[in-house]
């Protein structure tokens, strides 16, 4: 009986580990939708400026949609409920106020599950958490949209599309879902499309020439002529004369990102069919590969009249920022 009880010990103590005299924690895998973020904080505060903060920051409209949706869809858990299965969300926000809180922000991962991220919003007054929340929003989203494509790349790993073809003609790699295909080659220019429910989801990749930006001029005007020239070329519209363009109405965002080590310029805005009732959300990314004197294109575009189109642009954005150029 003492020998069953020593070897249980045993057991148990290499379980827990031990790694420079701290005690490894066994973590389960962590868990819920894709975006969605669970919100550590009492009902009192959700209900008044807090929360208010929280909604304004963590929820805010995603730029280039065509209609308002939120970042993340929010889900409000008081702290004392806060135990068991319900710490297992991927992406946690908690909200501390105290008179010995430090005002700051703390960024964690793999607290209660693996992988996840946490993040400790803290204070001694609301007022406090309130000029936190909003001072580093922009990190905070960060944090958790970089958990979230990382999620969403791991479950595109599942099932690849094989990409030959694109590999050997452009020199890139890029993790495609199987559920594509390829809709349409020429050259150096590559359509790939997905059915959905409501529509299609769309990625192009081609290269051009370097100098065909240049950084001295509207960088918007640019792209939206380049775009339009290939969507006259490249994706006709539904009857003949019909071609993509760039939405006219609607000023798309820029942003200067990096991709696969490289400087790129982000565009997201809306697509239309001219003379055609057709319009989505897309998202380009024009890569300055110098080393092979190119810019490499890499954009999609959704078609999904009547729903919800931020999570078919995400995934969208998690396949283009799986690029490696060679």
């Amino acid at each position: 009986m003492h020998k069953i009880l020593f070897f249980v010990s045993a057991f148990l103590l290499v379980l827990t580990g031990c790694n420079g005299g701290k005690k490894q924690k066994l973590l389960s895998d962590s868990s819920g939708n894709l975006n969605n973020l669970s919100v550590v904080v009492s009902n009192e505060m959700w209900q008044g400026k807090v929360g208010e903060a929280v909604r304004s920051t963590m929820a805010s409209p995603v730029d280039g949609l065509p209609q308002d949706e939120p970042l993340f869809s929010l889900s409000q858990i008081p702290p004392q409920v806060f135990s068991g299965f319900v710490t297992k969300n991927r992406t946690v926000l908690k909200i501390e106020i105290g008179p010995n809180k430090e005002s700051t922000v703390k960024f964690a991962k793999n607290v209660f599950a693996i992988p996840q991220k946490v993040v400790v919003v803290s204070g001694k007054t609301e007022d406090e958490v309130v000029e936190q929340l909003e001072s580093n929003a922009l990190k905070i989203v960060e944090a958790f949209k970089s958990q979230e494509t990382k999620e969403k790349q791991r479950r595109i790993k599942l099932s690849l599309l094989k990409i030959d073809t694109i590999e050997n003609a452009l020199g890139i790699k890029m993790e495609i879902p199987s559920a594509y295909r390829i809709a349409k080659k020429d050259d150096k220019f590559f359509w790939l499309r997905k059915d959905i429910t409501t529509g299609t989801q769309n990625i192009m990749v081609y290269e051009l020439p370097l100098n065909k930006l240049k950084h001295n001029d509207s960088l918007v005007n640019q792209i939206i002529k380049i775009r339009d020239s290939i969507g006259k070329v490249h994706i006709p519209g539904p009857t003949e004369g019909t071609f993509m363009i760039t939405e006219k109405a609607y000023a798309p965002y820029l942003f200067e990102k990096t991709l696969d080590n490289k400087p790129a310029i982000e565009t997201k805005g809306i697509w239309d069919v001219k003379n055609a009732f057709m319009s989505g959300p897309f998202i380009n990314y024009m890569i300055e590969d110098k080393e092979n004197n190119r810019l490499v294109v890499v954009e999609g575009f959704t078609f999904a009249p009547s729903v919800e189109k931020r999570d078919y642009v995400f995934e969208l954005e998690a396949i283009l920022k799986s690029i490696k150029i060679e």
